[in-house]
């Protein structure tokens, strides 16, 4: 749950972070900053005037406590309008606490200048432009996306995913993730602020769901469990029959899936890999074992099984084969961008291959 943020002192950070932009500008002669006092002005949050080589330029800005792009799209519109009902050439100016790249790219497609308490800025007036990026993050945002890409919240958007041109009702989205309504209910909320999703009257659907799999990527955190190693002698087509001969993959004979470069091998073939990789549960470690003799391994291993905490993955897995179930093209995905310079290489091959969406 968000702190609710007091306007006036937003406000207030917003003149004192444009003023110390400002003040850099060494032919600035003049510059004065202040909140509106007259009627015609009090659509806006902010005024600042600025005297270069003799000439007054103004700048208008609207303040937003929030900087999620379906906050930010309505204030760019009534910046663009207020600025066009003025006399005077004035520039439109949008301040928030905090600019993702997505609401940054809102700004530059509605031609309004920005800045951020952060200190990301892009501002142009007269013969003048000033342009900053920073690449930290505000820790309510991280925590926010940490929140949004958590276990339980991972397995809504792992549904989403599989079909983003779906409408989904929140009951059904919840039966099918194995979640709460209310879980379902904030990862929409989510979603839609920062337009990764809309809502109709069908249900709600992905509306860019490349940008939401880029922030899950950059946020990603690992499945949290036990890292195995082992030996065994199986190869090749030895190995693939005694996987192929396991019990199915249930919670009743142990959940069991190829992971990372093994799963990738499965849905999108890049580069071989002298290693197996599984996801398990206690039980599909005990089948594994069996099935694949394997031996534990101090070094020299050739599988390497990680024991989950979380059995969410295991609701979203594919059979690419018979008797061969893989990770889900979003969980290898994200798996193999955080495996190393050659993880990164797969990962973009089976983006392009199996990631590919038209909306």
């Amino acid at each position: 749950m968000l702190k609710s943020i007091d306007p006036v002192k937003i406000e207030g950070q917003a003149a004192e972070m444009l003023h110390r932009i400002l003040e850099h500008i060494p032919s600035i002669e003049r510059l004065e900053i202040r909140r509106p006092s007259t009627a015609g002005e009090r659509s806006i949050d902010l005024v600042a005037h600025i005297d270069i080589f003799g000439r007054r330029h103004t700048l208008v800005a609207e303040v937003k406590a929030s900087g999620q792009p379906r906050q930010v799209r309505p204030a760019l519109l009534m910046l663009k309008d207020y600025a066009a009902r003025q006399a005077e050439t004035v520039t439109p100016v949008f301040i928030a606490p905090y600019l993702s790249a997505e609401a940054q790219a809102l700004c530059r497609e509605y031609d309004v200048a920005f800045l951020d308490l952060e200190g990301n800025a892009r501002l142009a007036f007269g013969t003048f432009f000033i342009a900053r990026q920073v690449a930290s993050k505000p820790a309510a945002e991280r925590r926010e996306l940490r929140s949004l890409f958590k276990p339980k919240s991972a397995q809504v958007l792992r549904q989403m995913l599989r079909e983003p041109n779906r409408p989904w009702r929140v009951a059904e989205l919840a039966q099918a993730a194995h979640v709460s309504l209310g879980h379902v209910s904030n990862v929409r909320t989510a979603l839609v602020e920062r337009e990764w999703a809309q809502v109709a009257d069908e249900g709600v659907f992905l509306s860019n769901p490349d940008a939401l799999l880029d922030a899950w990527r950059e946020a990603y955190e690992p499945p949290a469990g036990k890292r195995q190693t082992f030996y065994t002698t199986l190869h090749g087509s030895a190995f693939t029959e005694a996987l192929r001969a396991m019990p199915a993959s249930s919670a009743e004979t142990g959940r069991v899936a190829l992971a990372t470069f093994s799963a990738a091998q499965w849905l999108a073939a890049y580069s071989r890999t002298g290693i197996q990789y599984f996801y398990a549960d206690k039980m599909g470690l005990q089948q594994l074992q069996t099935a694949l003799h394997l031996s534990p391994a101090g070094k020299g291993e050739n599988v390497v099984v990680t024991v989950l905490d979380d059995l969410g993955v295991f609701l979203d897995t594919d059979k690419p084969a018979t008797g061969i179930v893989c990770t889900s093209p979003v969980q290898t995905y994200l798996d193999l961008a955080h495996a190393g310079e050659r993880g990164r290489e797969a990962a973009e091959h089976l983006r392009k291959e199996k990631l590919q969406w038209s909306l």
